[in-house]
């Protein structure tokens, strides 16, 4: 008897068995081949846009991704720098050997958690609670919890071209029974679509037709344990090409051949990651599109086509290829392709990620709906945090849309569901200045200490960092700028009027063009880069930090009124019919949560509030 069974080794698998483990609870992780566990079967990177802050989260909250990918990290890239804090974001290029190899040896490491090499098939119940699995060779094995984080294996199929292969990627086994035993217990399923690019032989590339893209000079990583010497010390740079004209006329000749417009797709592709030919179609008035090519692995001669995902056939992607500048003699080592899977309607979950039918079992990760290697481990570590919670009789933790990125993407899929892969993006948060990547430990640490994951030493010297910034800032009010030629003339240089005589470092930080690290070089102070960033930032926005707190306090007054299991909806008279079945579906656990979904309209909240008033005399 296990406490949690997690099914599926991927980056989802591995946080959730990592979570439960840390928290006491006997863990089993079923994974068809532990050498693949964590493995990059797409991009070769971790981070991006509001998916680095989901690491970075991660890493605050006692997961393993964030540390992981600093040290497996090929190069390190701020992206957006030069627009406001609220989309600043960290990005590795991964060497995704090394990834894997070092997740691998995390999970084997971990204490508490036992990997089985066998196909789940069935999850077993009795009276509408998880007792267990079974396993492809009819084994019934029992656990207090189960996580399901299956990815893309759920009834997979290879798509290429009109040929059609049951697969799961890079040709590993798929099953059919797990979507099946889902549907038995009453749950919806649908067909997701999502695909890769070709991988070309590096040593067959013309990188001088193509422009660099090194990695920062200063980089910062997504966990503050990381040191300079635990990271790779010459960074790989990456490169960006563009199609033309010639590459769209061969897509375009040759769009019946693609899995997509030939008929062959049932599934729903990504709106935002789109293959080369939906790209073609839909962006008709652009004449080229960015291709990053990017190394696989250190170890590898491979590099990888991002921006050319498709399931054309493989001669039809040869010759486009060659169309690239750079790319014109490429030999390809492996082709691209799309794959179709199984998902379940995320609005059957409730926030703890839990079913809401059956008790028990939770789902994280490609499973609920949504897209990338980040997202599915911030669902994973959420996941096992809850299944653990769970078995300790302990409320489930719910993070709220104004603390992190992580809880933004989980409402969203159980109150909104989808209807396409979701990728999570900063335009989702209405709080992204609240929601950065300099401050997730001040966010979300305490989570993570409170639950058990956070070790203590790591959560002393987080405390100590933030306890370092506020001090600093402060003191930053006392220290007055001196009038000297050096001073004056950096002042002259930023178009910024010099008032050396009552000017202090904190209102020359809140001026445009003015940066803290260039005036703590010439006042010979020093202070963490890190650190010193989120100085700055605190500083020079406070003004917007705190009208967002304060919108953000309204919704939290909205979060904090609780709707009942036990509700009725239709029995509550004015509601709309679309609001009666919403909400019904649904089930809501607060009036914020309720106000979010797609059909509830103002007047329906407003009955809500008043039926809760009168229930409350």
């Amino acid at each position: 008897m296990y406490d949690v069974i997690v099914v599926g080794g991927g980056h989802a698998g591995v946080e959730a068995s990592v979570a439960a483990a840390r928290m006491g609870q006997k863990t089993a992780l079923f994974t068809l081949n532990v050498d693949r566990i964590a493995s990059m079967p797409c991009n070769p990177s971790i981070g991006g846009p509001a998916k680095g802050i989901v690491v970075r989260e991660i890493e605050a909250l006692g997961g393993v991704m964030g540390k992981i990918a600093d040290k497996t990290a090929l190069q390190f890239r701020i992206l957006n720098s030069s627009k406001g804090p609220g989309v600043q974001c960290l990005r590795v290029q991964s060497d995704k050997i090394e990834y894997s190899k070092a997740m691998r040896d995390a999970v084997l490491s971990e204490p508490g958690i036992e990997i089985v090499q066998k196909m789940v098939e069935e999850i077993v119940t009795e009276n509408n609670k998880v007792i267990g699995i079974r396993t492809k060779d009819g084994e019934l094995i029992e656990s207090k919890t189960v996580i399901i984080t299956s990815g893309t294996y759920m009834s997979s199929k290879i798509l290429l071209s009109a040929n059609v292969t049951v697969s799961g990627p890079d040709g590993e086994p798929t099953t059919n029974a797990l979507s099946e035993s889902l549907r038995n217990l009453g749950l919806k399923t649908f067909r997701l679509k999502t695909g890769t690019p070709a991988r070309v032989y590096t040593d067959s590339i013309d990188f001088s037709k193509t422009t660099i893209q090194p990695g920062d000079d200063k980089p910062y990583y997504f966990s503050n344990s990381t040191r300079k010497e635990d990271v790779i010390q010459e960074q790989y740079s990456c490169y960006l090409t563009y199609t033309n004209e010639k590459t769209h006329d061969i897509i375009k000749q040759n769009l019946d051949k693609s899995s997509m417009y030939s008929g062959v797709v049932e599934g729903v592709g990504a709106r935002y990651c789109p293959s080369i030919e939906d790209k073609i179609v839909r962006f008709a008035d652009k004449d080229r599109h960015q291709i990053f090519l990017e190394p696989e692995a250190a170890s590898l001669d491979t590099t990888y086509v991002q921006g050319l995902s498709s399931s054309l056939p493989e001669e039809v992607q040869d010759q486009a290829l060659r169309t690239i500048p750079g790319l014109e003699n490429c030999r390809v080592q492996k082709y691209g392709y799309a794959i179709e899977y199984d998902a379940i309607d995320p609005i059957q979950l409730k926030p703890s990620l839990e079913i809401m039918t059956v008790d028990g079992l939770f789902t994280a990760g490609q499973i609920n709906g949504t897209s990338g290697y980040e997202e599915a481990a911030g669902q994973g570590l959420m996941a096992g945090i809850n299944a653990a919670l769970k078995n300790q009789g302990k409320d489930p933790l719910i993070l709220k849309r104004d603390e992190a990125y992580i809880g933004v993407m989980i409402d969203d899929l159980v109150t909104k569901g989808t209807l396409e892969p979701y990728r999570l993006l900063t335009s989702r948060a209405e709080y992204r200045l609240l929601l950065r990547h300099d401050n997730a430990y001040r966010r979300l640490s305490g989570f993570g200490h409170e639950i058990g994951l956070l070790l203590e030493d790591h959560h002393v010297q987080i405390q100590k960092d933030i306890q370092e910034i506020d001090e600093f800032i402060e003191h930053a009010k006392t220290v007055k700028i001196p009038h000297t030629p050096d001073f004056e003339a950096y002042f002259e240089a930023k178009q910024s009027p010099f008032e050396a005589h009552d000017l202090s470092l904190y209102d020359a930080v809140k001026r445009p063009g003015i940066e803290l690290m260039e005036l703590l070089d010439l006042l010979q102070m020093e202070v963490r880069n890190d650190l010193a960033f989120q100085i700055q930032v605190e500083i020079k926005y406070e003004g917007y930090i705190k009208k967002a707190l304060k919108d953000a306090e309204k919704l939290r007054a909205m979060e904090d009124i609780k709707l009942p299991d036990s509700i009725n909806y239709d029995e509550i008279k004015n509601l709309s019919i679309e609001g009666k079945q919403k909400l019904s579906a649904i089930r809501p656990l607060t009036v914020g949560q309720a106000s979010r979904i797609s059909g509830v309209n103002p007047a329906d909240i407003a009955i809500l509030a008043i039926v809760l008033k009168q229930q409350a005399k």
